[in-house]
């Protein structure tokens, strides 16, 4: 769907220039011992042992719950890499919360390698590295399980045959390679005893069907209960949930393909996505809370009426789910609220805005009954990025939160599983300047203007400056 970059941020295995004949010539036993007969590819940097436990896995008692809270999703450049006390910064950061902040990495792409480039032949160094850092910062760990080696989707086994282009990483696995897909899975899970909770797929990735128009949710629920079974055999107290639709929405006066049911200010949703939902809602082999993703803008990026209140398509999008699905813990894989460019970079707004609206999206999303809810971090190597949570490790001076990581951890402080939300009392001509939630201690206040304004919230009287985030005890 391109709502994101899909950049793996991997090393790929090359057999780099060496000088000499002598140099040469060791290199290629190198290559020959470590290609098998028959199977097309190096296995180089694999081990045939990857369901071996990794490290010390910090498996927390009693049972996994359903529901983890809010927290981000690791990208491309993450903390796990670069200078030594920057990512000592970040890691101490997300450990002195209080509380585990959830964590989402891919088991492909997204900074991790090609866990499996030859059949039974596995590489999770990069998976290893993201792991070793989620368990460092006392986080709770979510693995996404996208995307599939390339033997399993029509391309070239081998350690040094990875195709990283985004048409390849958005391909789905053959479906003569679901069960290997499954059988991934299951190793993914032993490897790491400590993960409660896991993703099927993301955004309905190569799960198009052309012809017909619509997606293959037939094709994606197959694949779905091959996986979750697996994952339940693997271990019953294992957490699974899918399906990751992108719920599209479209200008509310188109009337075409449209939902009769759910639609707002904001838009009208696709019906093929709610058709897809409601296939896998109905087929599922079962599940332990249920996956969305989305933005509140149209699939035109039309923010409707504006970009404030069109956060509350996640409040309908979100009550529809629970409807359908019998009150499911409902996640947020995704959420956005800024459009992008044709690079997918969101740098137009001022940071203030930014936090403004995201804190805006939040709020929608707990409205609509959803208790977890993940960031996707945009984070780059240099000095300038927008919307990240933390500078550059890469700088000897990186690592420091920036706005909206202050935004996510209070957040998921505050108002975590099963918070209740109370009504709160908002002065008349205050109700269209600002968006409120609250709890029976907490009121989280927005300035949804680019101007100071002079509120009063739950009794209080208290100024803001333009797209101010406000936190009130109660």
């Amino acid at each position: 769907m391109g709502r994101h970059g899909w950049n793996s941020g991997t090393r790929r295995w090359r057999l780099t220039a060496l000088l000499g004949v002598g140099a040469a010539a060791v290199a290629l036993v190198i290559t020959l011992v470590s290609t098998l007969p028959g199977d097309g590819g190096s296995t180089a940097g694999t081990t045939p042992d990857g369901d071996k436990v990794h490290g010390t896995p910090a498996v927390p008692p009693g049972d996994a719950e359903p529901q983890v809270g809010w927290g981000f999703t690791h990208t491309q450049y993450s903390a796990d890499e670069g200078e030594d006390e920057a990512v000592g910064r970040v890691r101490s950061e997300l450990a002195d919360q209080g509380r585990p902040v959830p964590q989402i990495q891919h088991v492909m792409g997204w900074g991790a390698g090609n866990p499996e480039p030859v059949p039974g032949r596995y590489d999770f160094s990069g998976m290893d590295r993201r792991m070793d850092f989620i368990r460092g910062s006392d986080g709770t760990p979510v693995v996404t399980l996208c995307c599939a080696p390339d033997w399993m989707k029509g391309g070239e086994s081998g350690a040094d045959h990875t195709d990283w282009s985004q048409q390849s990483l958005e391909t789905a696995p053959d479906r003569e390679h679901y069960e290997d897909y499954a059988k991934l899975a299951a190793t993914v899970a032993k490897r790491y005893p400590d993960v409660r909770h896991f993703i099927v797929w993301n955004e309905f990735k190569g799960f198009w069907n052309s012809e017909k128009g619509r997606w293959d949710y037939e094709g994606y629920t197959e694949f779905y209960n091959l996986v979750y079974k697996a994952l339940k055999k693997v271990n019953k107290d294992i957490m699974v949930g899918g399906p990751y639709l992108v719920m599209d929405s479209v200008d509310p006066r188109q009337t075409h393909g449209v939902s009769k049911e759910v639609k707002g200010p904001w838009g009208r949703m696709d019906q093929r996505v709610l058709d897809a939902f409601d296939y896998w809602n109905k087929n599922k082999a079962g599940a332990d809370f249920v996956v969305v993703d989305g933005s509140s803008y149209t699939v035109d990026d039309e923010m409707l009426p504006d970009e404030f209140k069109a956060t509350e398509k996640f409040t309908a999008v979100g009550e529809w789910v629970r409807r359908r699905t019998g009150d499911l813990p409902l996640w947020w894989a995704e959420y956005y609220v800024e459009p992008g460019d044709s690079q997918d970079n969101r740098d137009d707004w001022s940071e203030a805005h930014r936090v403004a609206v995201q804190a805006s999206g939040l709020m929608a999303m707990a409205r609509g009954g959803a208790t977890s809810g993940f960031y996707w971090n945009p984070q780059k190597k240099g000095t300038r990025c927008a919307g990240c949570l933390w500078s550059s490790t890469q700088l000897a001076d990186g690592g420091a939160p920036l706005p909206m990581l202050a935004l996510v951890e209070r957040f998921g402080k505050e108002f975590g599983p099963g918070t209740r939300y109370e009504k709160v009392q908002i002065a008349a001509d205050d109700r269209p300047n600002v968006r409120v939630l609250a709890d029976d201690e907490t009121v989280l206040v927005v300035n949804a203007l680019d101007r100071r304004i002079s509120a009063k919230v739950d009794g209080q009287r208290f100024d803001m400056k333009g797209y101010e985030v406000k936190w009130l005890k109660r």
